[in-house]
């Protein structure tokens, strides 16, 4: 009888420590997801609600329309086009800042005397604000006095009105975002060759692989592939973000040309004040999102196992 209690006494101390374990867990994990549902759920939610109905601000009352925002977002010539030009706009910057960035980060890697001082150059433009970065690229790209036009006057060729012309303006918004992201890929891309392995190449090279191209298709490449992942999901998901450039420079002009999806949410949201439908277009935006990241998990992760 006294063994069948000594064991017993154990058994329900342990549960007893397993239970105490949960609640300090818990109470640990609490404020996190007080936070999560207060600044990113309950939003979300009300976002959501508010696609589905008339609400605007200044006024008490708003009504349910059901699908009536969705289905006027189809005929809506401006979100049609906005969502034009983020299409292009992302794919311009998104896949140029990725090769740009693994380029510099592969020669900043390779220098050995000054690679802090090009790692903080080629990074200052993610810390810098594009807001007050906006005046030196106006002047950049200004039609008459720009250096870039002037460069090319020296050339014997036309300077184009960069960010006042409806064909070179979204060009020259992405040539801000690529200046704007390759400094971020670099860094992520400086960390993935620093994890790699320096006996990988000497075995490369006992192999085979002479040149500095075959150790970089036997080496570098695949053992990049999280990485370039992580790289590729980061650039697609700012890019379709951009929303400062296109406020501070063009406000979405000329005529739309330079409109963006979240500028045209927020001239709906806080111009015009019709909240449910720019709720609608969140919405929209946030399910683009969505399934990007599934389509770029889906497709790129299966080829990273792979490798």
């Amino acid at each position: 009888m006294a063994s069948v209690v000594s064991m017993a006494v154990p058994h329900d101390s342990a549960a007893a420590h397993r239970r105490s374990e949960a609640r300090i867990a818990w109470m640990l994990v609490l404020p996190a997801i007080t936070l999560l549902f207060l600044f990113v759920l309950l939003p979300v939610a009300a976002v959501v609600v508010l696609g589905f109905t008339d609400f605007e601000l200044g006024y008490g009352k708003f009504r349910f329309v059901g699908l009536e925002n969705y289905a006027h977002l189809i005929t809506d010539r401006t979100f049609r086009k906005s969502l034009w030009n983020t299409t292009v706009y992302t794919a311009i910057v998104a896949p140029v800042s990725i090769l740009l960035g693994l380029g510099i980060a592969m020669l900043i890697e390779s220098e050995t005397a000054a690679r802090s001082f090009f790692r903080t150059a080629y990074f200052l433009p993610v810390a810098s604000l594009i807001v007050a970065m906006a005046t030196v690229w106006q002047y950049m790209f200004h039609p008459t006095i720009g250096p870039i036009n002037a460069l090319l006057a020296l050339a014997g060729l036309p300077g184009p009105n960069w960010l006042g012309s409806s064909g070179t303006v979204l060009y020259s918004l992405s040539i801000i975002g690529v200046w704007q992201s390759a400094g971020f890929n670099m860094v992520l891309f400086l960390a993935g060759l620093t994890a790699i392995p320096r006996e990988l190449y000497a075995a490369a090279e006992v192999d085979g692989a002479r040149s500095s191209f075959d150790r970089f298709l036997l080496v570098t490449w695949p053992m990049l592939g999280p990485t370039t992942l992580f790289v590729i999901t980061i650039s697609i998901t700012n890019a379709v973000k951009v929303f400062e450039t296109v406020k501070t420079l063009t406000e979405g002009g000329p005529n739309k040309a330079s409109e963006v999806l979240l500028f045209t949410i927020y001239q709906e949201g806080f111009v015009y004040l019709r909240v449910g439908y720019a709720s609608a277009m969140t919405v929209v935006f946030l399910l683009i999102l969505v399934v990007l990241m599934f389509l770029q998990y889906r497709i790129l992760d299966r080829r990273v196992h792979y490798t």
